[in-house]
């Protein structure tokens, strides 16, 4: 009898590690807000993420919790000491991909936050970042976690979100240096080559980034690069096949965002010469 009950109980222990996790469910949704905000701030950004508060289950993220993330990646002042970035996400039907929108986010960009959250291993949400007022929004990675969590029931690799908190911040500081959608889409290709970085040397890791941002048109400094170095040893821990994959689908909405842009610079530079043939004629008229 005791067999029987032990054999029974270990089969029931079995049953529960090899059942597979449910599928995330479309449409279901959450808010997380800063715990440092005022009422009234809180009520402003539910305006902007077009909720009423009460609707939707809301979490609360503090600034000990962004810390676990941030700490030691990104300078004090970016920090803070006051958690106040919010977060809407709604998960969507599969293969849609995510999407992310800003309010008042001073240093992190749509695309920056998409390509992070791919490596963090989240997959078909619409996501809405948001603040009272401007602030950096580093810290709001970390409220996107803490909401995806609380709806599939199932937390995302420890590892894969440290990677892809430090991919956000690396990315935004080499923005800073050249263009946002190029910072992006470096970053990307380096995700892409993660099965060779892994048999270079840092030297040749560091040769390969300068090729690359070459292509690009970037000559960068000897920080940022070791920057990248480190990031792509983090992102080396990852399945690098399951990046490449995100990847792939991720830079291709982007390639078409950097065809658009350059139309509009090359549009601009036209508009530019007619108006500079215009001045140049009166100005001849008139001399």
């Amino acid at each position: 009898m005791k067999r029987s009950i032990s054999i029974l109980l270990a089969l029931c222990i079995l049953f529960s590690l090899t059942v597979p996790a449910l599928a995330v469910t479309e449409g279901e949704q959450r808010v997380v807000v800063g715990a440092d905000l005022s009422e009234q701030d809180v009520l402003a950004v539910y305006g902007m993420f077009g909720l009423t508060r009460g609707s939707v289950t809301e979490l609360t993220v503090t600034n000990a919790e962004e810390r676990d993330y941030l700490e030691g990646l990104v300078s004090e002042d970016i920090i803070g000491h006051n958690s106040i970035s919010c977060v809407y996400i709604r998960t969507l039907a599969a293969g849609s991909g995510v999407s992310v929108s800003c309010s008042n986010i001073t240093w992190c960009t749509e695309d920056m936050y998409r390509a992070a959250l791919t490596t963090a291993g989240i997959s078909d949400a619409e996501v809405k970042v948001a603040a009272p007022f401007g602030v950096s929004g580093t810290a709001a990675l970390t409220g996107i976690y803490k909401a995806y969590e609380s709806i599939t029931g199932v937390q995302l690799q420890s590892e894969a979100k440290t990677a892809a908190t430090d991919e956000l911040v690396i990315t935004a500081e080499l923005a800073d240096q050249i263009n946002d959608i190029d910072a992006v889409a470096i970053v990307g290709d380096l995700k892409l080559i993660l099965d060779e970085t892994q048999n270079m040397s840092d030297d040749e890791l560091r040769s390969q980034i300068t090729t690359i941002a070459s292509q690009y048109g970037y000559s960068l400094n000897e920080d940022t690069v070791s920057q990248l170095v480190r990031l792509c040893r983090t992102l080396e821990g990852l399945d690098a096949g399951q990046l490449q994959e995100k990847v792939e689908q991720f830079k291709s909405t982007l390639s078409s965002v950097t065809q658009y842009a350059q139309q509009l610079q090359g549009m601009g530079a036209k508009i530019s010469a007619f108006f500079d043939g215009i001045a140049d004629f009166f100005k001849g008229l008139f001399n």
